[in-house]
């Protein structure tokens, strides 16, 4: 970090909880989120979750209207093909997502009668559904008091709590600290879940942390040890020009366009380099987002 944030003047330490107080400011801070609203149940949660991940909000949320709006019940997405949840995934990135939800849609559908369970063990036991959504479905979809711990969750606790620029690697004591700071009631511990994810997202962001609009800047670690650096080694900026993941984008685009298998010739104007074209075209036939017909063409999975 190049320079500590500008000092500002504090109120005098609360006797208040930290978690009291974070779930006090999300009240008049949080962001109108779809996913968030009164009523919204596991499934588009679920939905909702999966395509956040490693995608910005902005791109996600009219994406995710469309899909929940086509497949309003897990059911309805486990009747879906492959193709039409990789023409639908669209260009929100990393696209095994989409056929990992989909294969998660049957497996709700088969185990639980269409209705995407609450227990966190059952949920890691989907395909592709991870300990982090597992528990944000959870808590968020059915109400369950759990600990959530996301990249934005673990800055706040690295800062606040062990006075730390940056989080160091992911850890199991971060759902330990995060589980300490949240309140005794159940359902506003279920609210500072989301709060405290919407903290590392709106104010105690990655480079330059608005601490002047932090509601516990008075309690932060960080702040009270005069804002160390961040001691670790610098993160690596992960740039997409003339990646495998662009290349494998405008391939994808080729085949969501065509309402049949095409010959390999189509695929070369995608990208012009023959090498990295092949490569990028074997790991998609690898990852499934990709089949070869008999004759040697290429298509989306059926």
């Amino acid at each position: 970090m190049s320079s500590a944030p500008s000092a500002v003047p504090l109120p005098g330490p609360s006797d208040e909880p930290v978690g009291e107080v974070v779930v006090d400011w999300y009240a008049g801070a949080a962001r109108d989120l779809p996913w968030r609203e009164s009523g919204t149940d596991p499934w588009a949660v679920l939905v909702s979750e999966v395509m956040l991940q490693q995608t910005p909000v902005a791109r996600v949320e009219p994406v995710w209207r469309e899909w929940l709006a086509r497949w309003p019940t897990p059911a309805a997405m486990a009747a879906a093909s492959p193709a039409e949840v990789i023409r639908a995934w669209g260009k929100l990135g990393y696209p095994r997502r989409a056929l990992r939800l989909r294969e998660a849609a049957v497996a709700i559908t088969a185990r639980h009668a269409g209705v995407v369970p609450a227990e966190v063990d059952e949920l890691e036991a989907l395909p592709g559904i991870g300990t982090y959504t597992a528990r944000a479905v959870s808590c968020f979809g059915h109400g369950r008091r759990q600990a959530v711990v996301d990249t934005n969750v673990r800055r706040v606790v690295a800062r606040l709590v062990h006075g730390r620029a940056e989080a160091a690697p992911a850890r199991a004591a971060d759902l330990l600290d995060i589980t300490a700071l949240a309140p005794v009631d159940d359902e506003r511990a279920v609210r500072f879940s989301v709060a405290v994810m919407e903290l590392g997202a709106l104010v105690c962001v990655a480079g330059t942390p608005r601490c002047a609009a932090c509601p516990v800047r008075d309690r932060c670690a960080w702040r009270l040890a005069g804002y160390p650096a961040h001691d670790g080694p610098p993160k690596r900026v992960q740039r997409f020009a003339g990646t495998d993941r662009q290349v494998r984008g405008r391939l994808l685009d080729v085949l969501r366009a065509a309402h049949e298998p095409v010959d390999p010739d189509a695929l070369v104007p995608a990208w012009e380099d023959a090498v990295q074209r092949s490569r990028c075209l074997d790991s998609l036939l690898v990852d499934g987002l990709v089949v070869q017909t008999e004759d040697g063409r290429f298509a989306l999975p059926s």
